[in-house]
């Protein structure tokens, strides 16, 4: 009897109950769009920077990612290379052999880090040879190398000049090479664009003296949703004792950290966003409660019980919340399914300072049914809260004096 009632109660003025859940309606919508704005956006560019070199995970032996030293390199066994085979998380073993060394040509000498790559893999990985704008890619077993431009730059080499490399090898060993540059890289990042050298992965091995060694087992998974599966997988294939993983958080925390500053200024976006709303909805429940004082005053003062007459009310405006809450998933669905398959696209400076640090100047939206759902959770419980005001003027009412009001 009192939810029909409530429903009755609604629609007996239809404009304040359609301004009411308007209200309601633009709270969700504006608060979903800008959530999942805000996801598509940072997952997007998470995805540019572990794909632009990192990937989502990589393996290495123990204790070398925090000395990165090429004492540390391990073998390329076959168990380590049949993980994209034997499970369904891991699509791709990216090997790779990292280390530094000085590049030199005349007199000019610069430290450079010496990435050696199998080609295939790597550009199924990373899309390298899309970066080239300069002369050839690797072949597999080539004997030459690939030189970022801000290198080329510092040593004045192009292709089909010969770059020589100085450094310490393996437990020690001398290594010193001479390799003609095949191809010349631009990277949208200043900071690798100023450091990498690329070789074939037997030549890189030859130079540092680590046959059949890398230092790092880049892993090509789907996405991030995959890893919580992908640790598992690693902790039953891989022997953890010599083995150890790291995931893109580990090894760039500083974007982890990034993400949460930015999603800790959306709070305060989202705090004045709602207070915005509760506003508009109190002002909304604050004309019904003053308009329909005298008819309080008439039903309490033929014995209607206050908290019958409180949870009618109240009814009423838990209702109004989620029909506003409904209509709000309703209309957000469409815009942000359109923004994701559009994005927002930028131009000009702010592309460029983007791009430059190796983002696309695009900003999808996330389309994620509990980003719908926590929304309209919200909006609807503020909306609740609020509806306690009736209550509580109910409970102070004097009958007499609302009849006359």
């Amino acid at each position: 009897m009192i939810f029909k009632l409530a429903w009755r109660n609604i629609w007996r003025n239809r404009r304040r109950t359609f301004i009411t859940a308007a209200s309601i309606l633009f709270a969700v919508m504006f608060a979903s769009v800008m959530e999942s704005l805000q996801r598509g956006a940072w997952n997007n560019m998470i995805n540019n920077v572990v794909n632009f070199y990192y990937g989502y995970a990589q393996v290495h032996q123990r204790d070398y990612w925090e000395d990165k030293s090429l004492d540390l390199a391990m073998p390329l066994t076959d168990s380590l290379q049949a993980l994209a085979a034997n499970t369904e998380v891991v699509e791709a073993i990216v090997p790779r052999l990292e280390s530094f060394g000085l590049a030199s040509t005349g007199d000019q000498t610069f430290g450079v880090m010496v990435v050696g790559i199998d080609p295939e893999r790597e550009q199924a990985f990373t899309g390298l040879a899309d970066r080239l704008y300069e002369g050839a890619y690797l072949k597999p077993g080539d004997d030459g190398a690939l030189l970022a431009s801000g290198v080329a730059d510092r040593l004045n080499l192009g292709v089909g000049d010969t770059v020589l490399l100085i450094s310490q090898g393996y437990h020690g060993v001398n290594a010193a090479g001479k390799y003609p540059v095949r191809g010349l890289i631009d990277f949208p990042s200043p900071e690798l664009d100023k450091q990498l050298l690329y070789l074939s992965l037997p030549t890189a091995q030859y130079f540092y003296g680590a046959t059949g060694m890398v230092t790092t087992a880049a892993l090509q998974i789907r996405n991030a949703d995959a890893l919580p599966r992908l640790k598992r997988t690693l902790s039953a294939e891989l022997d953890t004792t010599y083995y150890a993983w790291h995931d893109w958080t580990e090894m760039m925390p500083e974007l982890l950290e990034a993400k949460a500053l930015d999603s800790a200024g959306n709070v305060i976006v989202y705090l004045l966003l709602y207070l915005i709303i509760a506003f508009g909805i109190f002002g909304t429940i604050l004309m019904m409660t003053q308009e329909r004082q005298y008819e309080f005053g008439i039903l309490t003062s033929i014995g209607m019980r206050r908290g019958r007459l409180g949870s009618v009310i109240w009814l009423e405006t838990v209702m109004l919340g989620i029909i506003g809450a409904v209509a709000g998933i309703l209309v957000s669905i469409p815009i942000v399914y359109y923004l994701k398959r559009n994005p927002i696209q930028f131009s000009g400076a702010y592309a460029t300072m983007l791009e430059q640090y190796g983002f696309e100047p695009i900003f999808p939206a996330q389309f994620d049914w509990n980003i719908f759902g926590t929304q309209a959770l919200l909006v609807f419980i503020v909306t609740a809260l609020l509806g306690l005001y009736p209550l509580w003027r109910i409970s102070r009412l004097k009958p007499v004096e609302a009849m006359r009001a």
